[in-house]
């Protein structure tokens, strides 16, 4: 099932500050900050939720077309799309703009200094649903305000079911544009803090706004997830990773899991599994785009974690 992935295909620029930042910055100056950290260490991974997303769910077996806009610097992005084999018939390049990207600073504790500057990405309604052929499902991810409002009202229009993931785009939204979202939409996906942070702009417990979706789906990190489904909480477990190296793109690897489990028609219970086993596959390497993995493998994996087949 041709899925469209609405969001952003971003950089990810990534240092390590060894020292802590704790060290460096005082707290009874920091009306006055001007501090520099030496960052020996330094990598550039591809990113954004729509790459991230499309990279899994290629993966999976699921046919991602991917809809965003980019800069002038998208160049060394493409090459590596050709490469993965995503189309790029509408990824639109912005002129005299920088591809939305993140420079993130990380000390010994953990903790995390970031920048991110959204650039081409505020141009995402130049891209109208419409535009895309033979889509049955999509998701919008997080994106350009003003393109993440048109595209929900978009595939509403077509008839084409699809998921609402606000993630950190979710404070750009009023209560009422929230609601509506979710009316809009046929499923929607959150962290715990999202999830707390929608019933608070909208005046709606949980269960409620699952009333108003075929599926709510909050995650809750090592403690799995929980799934709203037909008035039913389904609660999904978490897959522990071998180990813990970078959680950049868990989320992104979940929803890449749960999109390919609805195009399939499985269950709320499978599709919850083999998006908490993606996530579990994509932690154990740096960056949101680093874990390849093949179909038969993720089956195998699904087997020995939870005792049946899926394929």
């Amino acid at each position: 099932m041709r899925t469209l992935i609405c969001g952003s295909i971003a950089y990810d620029t990534i240092m390590v500050f060894k020292d802590y930042f704790k060290n460096h910055i005082l707290p009874e100056q920091i009306h006055i900050l001007n501090v520099a950290f030496l960052v020996p260490d330094m990598r550039r991974e591809f990113g954004g939720c729509a790459g991230n997303i499309a990279y899994t769910l290629r993966q999976l077996g699921g046919d991602p077309l991917i809809m965003a806009t980019v800069g002038e610097d998208y160049q060394p992005y493409a090459y590596r799309l050709n490469k993965l084999n995503l189309t790029q018939e509408h990824i639109q390049q912005i002129p005299d703009t920088f591809t939305a990207q993140a420079f993130i600073t990380t000390d010994l504790d953990d903790n995390q200094i970031t920048a991110f500057h959204p650039g081409a990405m505020n141009y995402s309604h130049y891209n109208h649903i419409k535009d895309a052929d033979d889509v049955k499902l999509g998701i919008i991810s997080p994106d350009g305000r003003e393109g993440m409002l048109q595209h929900a009202r978009e595939f509403h229009e077509q008839g084409i079911p699809f998921v609402f993931d606000p993630g950190q785009g979710l404070p750009m939204f009023n209560g009422e544009e929230l609601l509506n979202f979710v009316q809009q939409a046929d499923f929607v996906t959150l962290n715990d803090y999202e999830a707390q942070l929608l019933q608070e702009k909208t005046g709606n417990k949980i269960e409620k706004l699952a009333k108003l979706v075929k599926a709510l789906v909050v995650t809750l990190g090592a403690r799995g997830s929980l799934i709203h489904a037909g008035g039913k909480r389904i609660d999904i477990p978490c897959v522990k990773a071998e180990v813990v190296v970078d959680p950049t793109g868990c989320g992104d690897a979940y929803r890449a899991g749960l999109l390919y489990g609805i195009s399939q028609g499985m269950d709320w219970g499978t599709a919850g599994r083999l998006a908490s086993l993606m996530g579990a596959i994509k932690i154990v390497h740096r960056g949101g785009q680093n874990h390849e993995i093949s179909r038969a493998e993720i089956g195998v994996r699904y087997q020995q974690h939870f005792g049946t087949r899926i394929w």
